[in-house]
């Protein structure tokens, strides 16, 4: 079975400058096929800010009326995803910039409203792997924004980890597939003030003994969660590294495995 990379990188990654630039160089060396799915949080709120728009957050999650609908579709589908577009087709990667709703290839609901009411918000329903197999076929690189559609002409605000997990676990029937979560730290950390404690390996067993311990918390549990969740849907591998891991074969970072 062909494998293919599936690399998800948070907000901060794109957002910074060299940063991307090192991202951009990593993941054009990776061996074809591979997607990458990203986000741009704090680029979506900083531009909210400049419009007069206000953020509203709960429990770390970005409330999207219609006003902040606009933004995130702005600021994801637009100069996020066309600014890692155009650096990619710099190094000779021919890739397409991505929301769902381009070529059907992710359909979702609106999240119920209860009980809580996060607005224009979607929860995935299908994944359409043929297309993003077709693009993969014909040498291109999907490029996906966090962005999904419901089917009735409306985009969805929609998590990027999930987005990330749910392709995965998707094309794991065609692929084998790596799903590598790439953000600032080198790994899940056992202890947060040391950049070097990385957890070489977590099992679901050993991932609940971490939260019962409050070493991972926040934002790393719904990656954990959507990792775990990708593997029991048939993904071969879950890595949780920096970028430098897309390239340095000594920084493995977190490895998820179910046993």
């Amino acid at each position: 079975m062909q494998e293919l990379t599936i690399v998800k990188v948070g907000g901060k990654v794109v957002e910074e400058s060299d940063s991307l630039q090192q991202l951009l160089k990593d993941f054009a060396a990776l061996p074809s096929p591979k997607i990458l799915v990203h986000g741009g949080g704090r680029s979506a709120t900083a531009m909210a800010t400049r419009l007069g728009i206000e953020t509203k957050m709960v429990e770390g999650r970005r409330i999207t009326d219609t006003a902040m609908l606009e933004v995130v579709t702005m600021v994801y589908g637009g100069l996020v995803n066309k600014n890692i577009v155009a650096g990619l087709q710099s190094h000779a990667q021919n890739a397409i910039g991505m929301t769902g709703a381009d070529m059907n290839i992710i359909r979702s609901k609106k999240r119920s409203n209860s009980p809580i009411d996060y607005g224009f918000v979607g929860d995935i329903e299908v994944v359409n792997s043929a297309a993003l197999s077709k693009l993969l076929n014909d040498d291109t690189i999907p490029v996906i924004a966090p962005l999904t559609h419901d089917g009735q002409g409306n985009l969805l605000n929609t998590n990027a980890d999930t987005i990330a997990s749910s392709v995965a676990a998707a094309m794991a029937d065609s692929y084998k597939v790596t799903l590598v979560f790439c953000f600032e730290k080198k790994g899940v950390l056992s202890d947060t003030q040391d950049e070097n404690a990385v957890i070489p390996l977590i099992t679901p067993k050993e991932y609940q003994k971490l939260k019962d311990k409050k070493i991972v918390v926040e934002g790393m549990i719904p990656k954990l969660d959507n990792g775990f969740d990708a593997l029991q849907k048939g993904v071969y591998q879950i890595r949780i590294t920096n970028i430098s891991g897309l390239s340095d074969p000594n920084n493995k970072g977190t490895i998820l495995r179910l046993k």
